[in-house]
């Protein structure tokens, strides 16, 4: 069902000091630094600065999974037991994501690409 997770985000209440650790952290500007989200590649891998995160019911990282259909994916992983956090919501050009929790709390994330990307 779901890929390997390329993409982990951090939610962040004081952005420029976090992205200055993270900037020396890994030696590289970030490739995207926008007021909500400040994002970083790193060997193939995302790492995201998300600024309201915070206020989004982040607790702590997110690992994002990416899924082929996201909506079987929820269904599958609301059926197992997860806690539905966000649906599936399309977040621009066709992207569409979902956050759920596990039953102790950890956050899950998808994604599944815009058709034809």
């Amino acid at each position: 069902m779901a890929t390997q997770s390329k993409v982990v985000l951090y939610p962040v209440r004081d952005v420029e000091k976090t992205k200055a650790l993270f900037v020396t952290l890994f030696g590289i500007e970030p490739h995207a630094d926008a007021p909500y989200y400040v994002g970083f590649s790193i060997d193939g891998s995302e790492i995201g600065l998300v600024p309201d995160g915070h206020n989004q019911g982040m607790t702590g990282p997110l690992p994002v999974f990416d899924v082929d259909d996201i909506h079987a994916t929820f269904a599958a992983l609301r059926v197992a037991g997860a806690e539905v956090v966000q649906e599936p919501t399309d977040v621009g050009y066709g992207t569409m994501v979902a956050k759920l929790r596990d039953a102790d709390g950890n956050g899950i994330g998808l994604r599944q690409a815009a058709a034809g990307a």
